[in-house]
């Protein structure tokens, strides 16, 4: 019990970060009074998620855990929208697939393949998995391919158009991928329930829903602070736009999937820990994206899907790794490691990007 302590300490720095902002104390202040602040929501998340996944299965607790983390990701985004930082909202769309692909993929094989000989989850979703995300890469790469090399430099206002467009089609996708594991294939994905951890009894559907609304509403007003504050900590710690969207603010942003995942696959529920991973990531570059490139036009400042060279090619790297090792159905310690590796190669890389 007194081990748990450290996440109703941790939440007293949720009420610290928005006083401090309302009293315009220091951005480093307010940044790291807002980080500390989402460790325990994210606690709280990941913990209601693997309530409601013992009565949902682990496809839609995945589902619901991915939506809930992404809402503060998505926040975090329309306001740096809004505020006309659209490098860092983009470079925060990459570091989170490259984050939960990579980064918690890579260490709950780890966690939870470290005293194993190996850990088994459902191919068919792994398949459908690592097919959208590769429908997301190429979202990706085709229209940079048109802005660079099909002379959309010459037509700027073209641009925009392609990039609608793509969002249009990258949200019927979604859709579709939701009707096939929840209607047509519901049978094969819903996997089976499981019990709480540690002998505790399984919470009610209430009380898992409304821990994590509250939790989630929590999260989004902590979020909005990080805004205020990246560009005077970036320039502080010197820190360029790219390390600090694709680093810093994917990891705070997708802290929910983070400690969720890694706490799953420790107590050998691969296959909801592997759905998070992907459904997270899916969501974000099917869905969160194309939603923010709609409704970047009123907000007065255009999101185009023109990434640069560098982060694609590292989304690229990322989802192939991944679909290659997951494909299978089955993962290892030694698999985390090397997604561990590419990551830390990638970070390190952006780092020094001039």
């Amino acid at each position: 019990m007194v081990a748990r302590w450290w996440k109703w300490v941790l939440v007293a720095a949720a009420p610290c970060a928005v006083a401090a902002e309302w009293l315009d104390a220091d951005e480093v202040t307010v940044f790291v009074l807002s980080a500390l602040a989402v460790v325990p929501l994210a606690a709280f998340i990941g913990e209601s998620t693997g309530h409601l996944a013992h009565r949902l299965g682990p496809s839609a607790g995945a589902l619901i855990n991915a939506t809930f983390g992404n809402l503060a990701e998505m926040i975090i985004a329309v306001f740096a929208v809004r505020a006309g930082l659209l490098g860092v909202v983009k470079a925060s769309l990459t570091g989170s697939i490259l984050g939960n692909l990579l980064f918690v993929g890579g260490l709950s094989m780890l966690v939870g393949g470290w005293k194993r000989d190996s850990q088994k989850f459902s191919r068919l979703a792994s398949e459908a998995s690592a097919g959208q995300m590769v429908l997301a890469t190429a979202a990706l790469l085709l229209p940079a391919m048109f802005f660079y090399a099909g002379g959309g430099q010459a037509h700027p206002d073209l641009m925009h158009e392609v990039s609608v467009g793509t969002a249009v089609v990258l949200l019927v996708t979604y859709a579709a991928g939701l009707w096939f594991t929840f209607r047509t294939h519901h049978h094969l994905l819903r996997g089976t329930g499981h019990g709480a951890a540690d002998g505790e009894p399984v919470w009610t559907m209430t009380r898992a829903v409304g821990t994590l609304a509250v939790a989630s509403v929590a999260m989004a007003v902590v979020a909005e602070g990080l805004v205020g504050a990246v560009g005077a900590v970036g320039e502080r710690w010197g820190l360029n736009e790219v390390f600090l969207g694709v680093v810093v603010l994917a990891m705070i942003g997708n802290a929910a999937e983070n400690s969720a995942a890694v706490q799953f696959a420790y107590r050998d529920r691969m296959d909801l820990a592997i759905n998070i991973v992907t459904q997270a990531s899916v969501q974000i570059a099917l869905f969160v994206t194309p939603v923010l490139v709609l409704v970047s036009f009123p907000l007065g400042h255009p999101l185009d899907l023109v990434f640069s060279t560098f982060e694609i090619l590292a989304v690229s790297l990322a989802v192939a790794s991944v679909a290659y090792l997951i494909v299978n159905g089955e993962s290892n310690w030694f698999e985390g490691v090397q997604l561990l590796a590419l990551y830390t190669m990638i970070a390190v890389a952006m780092y020094f990007l001039p």
